[in-house]
C-alpha cells in the first residue's frame, strides 16, 4: 500500500524555548513522508526565528507566519496548507513518540470507516511525568466530556468536511467541539494501546487560563447553540453545567413536562 503524506500542523505562540524538542519528536518517527507545517500566531518571542533555523535545517520544515489570530485558526491555516492526506495537530510544546503516526496511519489506511486515530498520553513537565488517565470514547461519553486530545491523527478530507475548528470559540477547549462535529454524523474512533503523546504542562497554558466556571458556563452555552441535535440524541436534551447528570436531569424534566 502505498504510504500516503502525513503533514504535522504546530501552531506556535510564544513557545520558542520548546519548540526544537516538538520539531524533533516528529523527525524522530519511523514513518514517512512527512512534512512539518510551523504556523506562527504573531508571537513576541523568539519563536519565529527559531521556526526559520527549523526550516533552514530540516527540509520537511515549512514555516507560515501569521498575526495573531488563535490556536484554532493557526490550525486551520496549516491544514488549509498541508499538501498530505493526513494531518496530525500538534501544539508547539508538545511531542510524540517515534511509532505514533505509523500506528495511525496504518489504521487510517485498512480502516475507512475509522476517522479519529489516537493513542494513550502522558502529561509532563520539569518536575517529572504521569499518565493521563483518558475515559473510554462513545458519542453519548463525548457529549459530556472529550477524552481525545487534540494530537490525533485525521484525513485532511474529514478535517475540511467539517470546517476545521471553530475560531469564534475562543472560552477554550476548540478541540472537543472539533471531535462533536466530526463524529456526530458517524465514523469510528481507534485508540492505539500505547503511549504515543506527551503533553506539556506549563503555569501559563491555555488550558488552566479556560478553566474558570465562567469560561465553562460560556462553553457550555456555545456547544448547546451549535450541536442542539447532538445533545438532544445523547443526553435528551442541552449540556448542562453539571455535564455529568445531564442526561438524568433532561429525562426527568421531559418527564415532568418541563422540558
Amino acid at each position: 500500500m502505498t504510504r500516503g503524506l502525513v503533514s504535522v500542523v504546530i501552531p506556535c505562540y510564544n513557545q520558542g524555548r520548546y519548540l526544537e524538542e516538538t520539531v524533533r519528536s516528529v523527525l524522530a518517527s519511523t514513518y514517512r513522508p512527512l512534512e512539518l507545517l510551523l504556523i506562527n500566531d504573531g508571537s513576541t518571542d523568539d519563536s519565529l526565528e527559531s521556526a526559520r533555523l527549523l526550516e533552514k535545517k530540516y527540509p520537511e520544515v515549512r514555516v507560515i507566519d501569521q498575526p495573531n489570530s488563535g490556536v484554532a485558526r493557526a490550525r486551520n491555516t496549516g491544514i488549509r496548507a498541508a499538501k498530505g492526506e493526513f494531518v496530525l495537530p500538534l501544539d508547539g510544546d508538545d511531542t510524540i513518540s517515534d511509532a505514533y503516526i505509523g500506528e495511525a496511519v496504518a489504521v487510517l489506511q485498512q480502516q475507512p470507516e475509522v476517522k479519529v486515530v489516537y493513542c494513550q498520553a502522558v502529561k509532563f513537565s520539569e518536575t517529572g511525568q504521569k499518565a493521563w488517565k483518558l475515559k473510554p470514547f462513545s458519542l453519548r461519553a463525548l457529549a459530556r466530556d472529550n477524552m481525545i486530545f487534540v494530537s490525533a491523527l485525521v484525513r485532511k478530507s474529514d478535517a475540511l468536511a467539517v470546517g476545521g475548528f471553530s475560531e469564534d470559540m475562543r472560552m477554550g477547549r476548540e478541540d472537543w467541539e472539533f471531535w462533536i462535529k466530526m463524529l456526530k454524523t458517524g465514523g469510528d474512533v481507534v485508540q492505539l494501546p500505547f503511549v504515543g503523546f506527551y503533553y506539556r504542562l506549563s503555569p501559563g497554558s491555555k488550558r488552566k487560563r479556560t478553566g474558570t466556571r465562567q469560561k465553562k458556563r460560556e462553553r457550555i452555552a456555545y456547544l448547546n447553540q451549535k450541536h442542539a441535535d447532538f445533545f438532544l440524541q445523547e443526553l435528551n436534551g442541552p449540556l448542562r453545567f453539571q455535564r455529568s447528570w445531564s442526561r438524568r436531569y433532561n429525562t426527568l424534566l421531559r418527564w415532568l413536562g418541563v422540558l
